[in-house]
């Protein structure tokens, strides 16, 4: 490829001799609105003529998106709406006339406690959480919860099930090793994760205390659409949602216990969220350290010890937006129509792009693609950058890129990108 940036490239004026050749056969691309021509190889010396001016992408996108942000596509620490940022920054220095940052809040005092309540009242009211379940912000990432939940909810013998559709449900099956007794009932690993099972394909464990599935896999890109129900008629089904939290209804009633990562789709890193209905707590394993036993945390109202109040004031700002948005209807909603914009450029790529997961299952958060030649990844990648989007490649253990787009990406910014795979493509074919 040309060294020069396809920008540039895409921008030289026709009108200059040396940036002209002959096209034959149009192709127009729908969401640019504009006409391009292909051109057609030979070894002679060839000229190109522009049949329609493009317009630079900085300028048509700044409705939605300030000029000096870029578009970030990162799996998680992941972009927040511009509006919970500002409105933030506006808070920083002086919380609401307390004379304080939240920074600087004890987490004791009625200040921050009015926030930290503000934040699950307005979470259940997004997931329609009924009191039959406690909602605890707690620390140490999802990670954490792979032994918390054996911890809590089952004894050294007890049985569990496991269904892995990606790295993330084989990390907790690993980490359960440890307190209980795991199985496997259903693995994605021989096919590279790229299905989600018909749930009668698999044989559960009827005395397993749980049934655990990873809702959403963030590097495969594989996610539910719905939901197992644990054979077990005293088991109950346990999600970790940590990349699809907040993009969707979910009757959380199905579930015993829910937990996420907040650093994707509603806050900052550093924030935990578990839903776990009440009858479920208070037998931890007797080695369960206190800071992993959800009846403490449940006892003190997530304040157990000092925890990460910015980052649950954060998510509480991103549940209020969520709200103001038409609540995760129209989350989804909009959600459904990024997803489809960018899958429909891949699939109409002719096989330049390619999705590896099965249609029915894929994500509406993270988009694994590659491209054809591989060996052009790298450009395309740099050329993402140049246009101000970043955070495109792929999971270092499955290369490629990956665009994630969690509720706070805007629609402009996938249409941007759709706009560039486009126009990279019409130069390398």
């Amino acid at each position: 490829m040309d060294s020069a940036s396809l920008h540039s490239l895409l921008l030289k004026t026709p009108n200059n001799p040396t940036n002209t050749f002959s096209f034959k056969n149009p192709i127009t691309l729908p969401s640019q609105n504009v006409s391009f021509i292909t051109p057609t190889r030979s070894n002679k010396p060839f000229s190109i003529t522009c049949a329609a001016q493009i317009q630079d992408r900085s300028t048509t996108t700044s409705s939605t998106q300030s000029q000096d942000r870029v578009f970030n596509f990162a799996a998680g620490p992941a972009t927040l709406p511009e509006n919970v940022l500002k409105k933030a920054e506006s808070e920083l220095y002086n919380w609401r006339g307390s004379g304080m940052s939240v920074m600087e809040m004890s987490h004791r005092g009625k200040e921050f406690v009015s926030i930290i309540e503000k934040a699950e009242s307005d979470l259940r009211s997004l997931l329609n959480i009924s009191s039959d379940y406690h909602v605890l912000f707690l620390q140490g990432g999802a990670t954490t919860q792979f032994a918390a939940i054996p911890l809590n909810l089952c004894k050294i013998d007890d049985s569990v099930d496991f269904i892995v559709t990606g790295s993330w449900g084989d990390k907790a099956f690993k980490e359960a090793q440890k307190y209980c007794k795991p199985n496997v009932i259903w693995s994605g690993k021989s096919e590279k994760y790229t299905k989600v099972p018909s749930f009668d394909s698999f044989e559960q464990n009827p005395n397993a205390k749980f049934l655990h599935i990873c809702a959403n896999e963030t590097i495969q890109g594989v996610e539910f659409k719905n939901y197992p129900t644990p054979s077990n008629k005293d088991g109950i089904l346990i999600a970790d949602m940590s990349s699809n939290f907040c993009s969707k209804p979910v009757d959380v009633s199905k579930f015993g216990l829910i937990y996420a990562g907040a650093q994707k789709n509603v806050g900052p890193s550093g924030v935990t969220i578990v839903i776990i209905r009440k009858d479920l707590i208070g037998n931890a394993q007797d080695i369960t350290p206190v800071m992993l036993d959800y009846k403490i945390h449940a006892d003190n109202k997530s304040l157990y010890n000092t925890p990460p109040c910015y980052g649950i004031y954060m998510c509480g700002l991103v549940f209020e937006d969520l709200l103001n948005q038409g609540g995760l209807e129209q989350v989804e909603k909009n959600n459904i129509k990024k997803a489809e914009l960018l899958y429909n450029a891949i699939d109409s790529s002719n096989g330049f792009y390619r999705c590896p997961v099965e249609k029915s299952v894929r994500s509406l958060m993270n988009v694994p693609f590659t491209l054809e030649k591989s060996e052009l990844e790298a450009d395309f990648i740099k050329e993402a950058a140049k246009e101000k989007m970043v955070q495109l490649k792929g999971h270092r253990s499955v290369g490629g890129m990956r665009a994630s787009i969690y509720n706070a990406m805007p629609y402009a910014g996938v249409e941007k990108l759709v706009a560039l795979m486009k126009d990279f493509q019409l130069l390398e074919i």
